[in-house]
């Protein structure tokens, strides 16, 4: 038995959660979550290079944030996600400036459903200076 980090009760080793506080592994002196995440040394603009995240605190996504950003959720100049703002991205669900994605919103882009400014490709993509013509 040790004690929970958050409310000092004493838990099993094995508890996978706090039951006073909810807790999520009490046991440890330290939890960052779940998943994978990794972020490069060098940064540029107070954003690191590079940063990969496919975790979870608890049961929030932790967002890549970066230059390059890459996972389930990103923010990025370059942003390879599911669900992504970017520059350049390549994305299911996107808002950014040049996208491949499934489903997006950008100045150009390829996508299966997706407005464009200037230019758009694929099944079913409309002009957002064409469809503002129509809402007038």
């Amino acid at each position: 038995m040790k004690k929970c980090r958050d409310c000092g009760i004493e838990v099993s080793e094995s508890a996978v959660s706090c039951p006073k506080c909810g807790a999520i592994y009490p046991y440890k002196e330290k939890w960052d979550g779940f998943g994978f995440e990794y972020k490069s040394k060098t940064t540029i603009f107070g954003l690191p290079l590079i940063h990969i995240s496919f975790k979870y605190k608890g049961f929030a996504p932790v967002p890549a944030k970066g230059i390059i950003a890459i996972g389930q959720f990103g923010v990025g100049v370059i942003n390879i996600s599911q669900f992504g703002i970017g520059i350049i991205s390549l994305s299911q669900i996107t808002a950014s400036i040049y996208a491949v994605c499934q489903i997006g919103v950008a100045y150009s882009l390829i996508a299966q459903l997706g407005l464009y400014w200037d230019k758009g490709f694929g099944q079913i993509v409309i002009s957002l200076k064409e469809l503002l013509r129509y809402i007038r």
